[in-house]
């Protein structure tokens, strides 16, 4: 599991206030984790865009881990704190906190690790010498690897069907990265209602619309097209509770 650094006692965070949308939630008010994953990448570009940098690269996420210990509900306002926490030769983790902003809790801890592609050829290009000063301080020279980690599927047959929608193909062309989260979703709706839960992401080729499987073998979960590529793994490090 990617490792959850402390915020940074010198460079750039970014803090943003969110609340969760009727789009965001379960039934019982929950923000579901697609929702969370959203804020994810909507406070990464707020985060760019103010800092002026939005023209210089496309950012397309390698890995996400989401830790819960209380799920944000809907109606609460929380704070959202994001800052650069380690870089590499062409891309860069990224630490963000989602705490409560009226005391009721809802502690998230996530942490993303980004691809820098040239915007004209969508290649990974080395970073900019405004971009290091911008967010090298934060990372304080701790270097961070793109490799995946997580095992391949191997033998696991236990398959459940899935399908991605053209809607929710985004601007890049295939399907966003908050849509590879709803299958630990529909999981989680079929159960109790959780209340704390570690998982991680590893997005591996991009998806179209179409017919998937979920293979699944214990606390593993893969995303399988029909021609048998993987499109990511998911990693339930803690399983939920409630």
């Amino acid at each position: 599991m990617s490792e959850l650094v402390g915020r940074p006692e010198q460079g750039r965070v970014y803090v943003q206030e969110m609340r969760p949308g009727f789009a965001d939630c379960a039934p019982s008010g929950r923000t579901r984790l697609d929702g969370l994953a959203r804020w994810l990448q909507d406070i990464a570009y707020a985060d760019v865009q103010e800092a002026g940098l939005a023209d210089r690269a496309v950012w397309v996420v390698r890995r996400t881990r989401i830790r819960v210990s209380r799920f944000p509900r809907f109606g609460e306002r929380f704070e959202l704190a994001t800052f650069c926490s380690g870089m590499g030769r062409m891309w860069a983790e990224r630490r963000t906190s989602i705490a409560s902003a009226g005391g009721a809790g809802g502690e998230v801890e996530a942490v993303s690790l980004w691809v820098h592609l040239d915007p004209s050829s969508w290649r990974p290009a080395p970073f900019s010498e405004e971009e290091i000063a911008t967010y090298g301080p934060s990372a304080a020279g701790r270097r961070v690897t793109a490799r995946l980690r997580h095992p391949a599927p191997g033998s696991a047959q236990d398959g459940l069907p899935w399908r991605f929608r053209a809607t929710e193909r985004d601007i890049a062309g295939h399907i966003n990265n908050a849509a590879y989260w709803q299958p630990v979703e529909e999981e989680l709706l079929m159960g109790g209602d959780p209340e704390q839960i570690d998982v991680e992401i590893e997005y591996r080729a991009p998806a179209q619309p179409g017919e998937k499987l979920i293979l699944r073998h214990g606390g593993h979960r893969w995303i399988i097209g029909e021609d048998g590529e993987t499109h990511a793994s998911i990693f339930l490090h803690q399983f939920p509770t409630g």
